[in-house]
Parts: C-alpha cells; sequence; structure tokens
C-alpha cells in the first residue's frame, strides 16, 4: 500500500476536578463546541460530545499524527484555560488528571453515539462512580487485570 490508512473510533471520557458539577446547562454548548473546534485542530473527525455537569464523554476519529496521550492533553488543557479566560464559571474550572479512552468498532459506532447522547437520561439511572466502575469491569481495566 503506498499510503497510510487508518480509521480508529475513540470513546474517551474525562471529568472534572473532585467531579465537582461545574458545567451547567447554561455552558454545556460553549464547551462542547470549543471542544469540537479543538479536535478538529488535532486533526480528529468528532461525531458527538455530550457529558453532564461533572464529566463529558467524546466519540471521534483519532488522526493518524496525533497519540490518545496529545489529543487528551490538549482538550482538557486548552478547554480548562478556555473556560477559565472566558470567566464561564465562577470558581477556577479544571479537569481531573485522568481519562478513559477505549476503541469502538464500527458495527458499534451509532450504539455509543446514541449513548453519548442520552447522558441526561442516563445519569438519572445512574451516577458517574456507577458508569466508571461499570467501565472500569467491562474493559476489564480493574487492579487486578
Amino acid at each position: 500500500m503506498s499510503h497510510s490508512l487508518t480509521k480508529i473510533w475513540i470513546h474517551a471520557i474525562f471529568g472534572t476536578k473532585n467531579r465537582m458539577p461545574l458545567i451547567n446547562d447554561n455552558i454545556s454548548k460553549l464547551v462542547h463546541e470549543y471542544i469540537q473546534k479543538q479536535l478538529e485542530d488535532l486533526g480528529c473527525n468528532p461525531r458527538i460530545i455530550n457529558g453532564t455537569a461533572d464529566h463529558i464523554h467524546m466519540l471521534f476519529l483519532i488522526s493518524r499524527e496525533k497519540t490518545i496521550v496529545e489529543i487528551i492533553k490538549n482538550i482538557k488543557g486548552g478547554s480548562s484555560h478556555w473556560i477559565n479566560q472566558e470567566e464561564l464559571i465562577k470558581l477556577k474550572f479544571s479537569w481531573q488528571i485522568g481519562y478513559g479512552a477505549y476503541s469502538v468498532s464500527e458495527s458499534n459506532v451509532l450504539i455509543v453515539e446514541k449513548y453519548i447522547r442520552n447522558q441526561k437520561e442516563h445519569h438519572r439511572k445512574m451516577t458517574y462512580k456507577e458508569e466508571y466502575d461499570k467501565f472500569m469491569s467491562s474493559h476489564e481495566l480493574g487492579i487486578n487485570h
């Protein structure tokens, strides 16, 4: 093959520092739009970005020129700086240190997209901590794995 081709879907999740509910309905659309632009600037193709007051989900095609670490570092650093610079909230905003990033097969893209789109409804039934624990278990990311 004379050129490189990739198509790797990533479902990334990260929360606000200390899981503080800082991304309220007044700013969530602005934050999601800003992150979408960041992903595009990094050469990633965002499919959907959504979340709740204390965390965010992104589904995107990863750039073949960037690593997950570079992408998430740029997204989290750039968006937190922008939120603070624009004074979108009264407190100093920051994301938690860690993140989750999972590959998604093409056959599951629509399922993950629907899951991300319905975050507010989903979290009426399950807390972020419960969701996190479920992801850790289903992706075999626990301490003993």
